[in-house]
């Protein structure tokens, strides 16, 4: 089952004219109009996981940010195919347990 954050984030992204952005918040707001700011943190941390996993770009003033070392206002957008590379290329090997 996919996480209703995480199908909120990539489906906004999804419309967007390449090189356009949302804010997180605006996510937020569509999920908890009411209570969007509890919300912000939990979609800023599978931002971050989906950054990683190379799904999407966080931006910091127009620039992709560092995902172990940003503060502060930030974006979200597609990935350009280097950008997702890059992600992938810093994931840990996955290890195989060979149980012979």
């Amino acid at each position: 089952m996919s996480d209703p954050i995480e199908t909120a984030i990539l489906n906004k992204i999804a419309g967007l004219e390449p090189g356009k952005s949302i804010e997180p918040a605006e996510v937020a707001k569509e999920l908890q109009p009411e209570q969007w700011q509890r919300m912000l943190p939990k979609v800023r941390a599978l931002a971050l996981s989906l950054m990683r996993q190379g799904k999407l770009t966080i931006t910091k003033k127009g620039k992709p940010v560092d995902p172990d070392n940003f503060r502060g206002v930030t974006r979200l957008r597609q990935p350009t195919e280097e950008e997702t590379a890059l992600a992938l290329s810093r994931r840990p090997p996955v290890v195989e347990d060979d149980d012979d």
